[in-house]
């Protein structure tokens, strides 16, 4: 299964991180930068991301940026997706447990490392799980 990544300047070396662990765990990666330090603009590589999940190429997303905040608004202006800003695991988790959340926004300048990393494990092991959450999942699009 594939997981698309797509972060700006601030989150590139985060980037090379988490698709280093994750590609050892066996997941295929679909880069979409940045791919160096350079300034570039965030939008430009959330947009593919979106874009994957949207039509199935990806099953999850990854985001990052400085904040989190810019890239995760990018990709949430696509129908189906629900990125969640996330910098602790149990946030992760709940994103996707609760909010069917398949994009996860990292804040690359106020999350360490190894945080973040535990934040990929936690959102890509969480499952949705339905029930009373599915209303308020189906309400976020209108």
């Amino acid at each position: 299964m594939n997981i698309a990544i797509g972060a700006d300047h601030a989150g590139f070396e985060l980037k090379e991180k988490i698709k280093e662990v994750l590609t050892l765990e066996g997941w295929t990666i679909i880069d979409h930068g940045a791919y160096n330090t350079e300034s570039v603009d965030y939008p430009d590589h959330a947009h593919p991301v979106a874009r994957d999940i949207e039509n199935g190429e990806a099953v999850l997303g990854i985001v990052i940026c400085g904040s989190g905040n810019g890239i995760a608004m990018s990709v949430n202006k696509h129908q189906g997706i629900r990125a969640a800003l996330c910098w602790t695991p149990e946030l992760a988790s709940l994103a996707r447990q609760h909010n069917d959340a398949n994009v996860l926004a990292l804040p690359a300048r106020f999350i360490e490392p190894s945080t973040a990393l535990a934040c990929v494990a936690a959102f890509i092991e969480a499952s949705f799980e339905g029930g009373r959450h599915q209303k308020r999942v189906d309400k976020i699009s209108y």
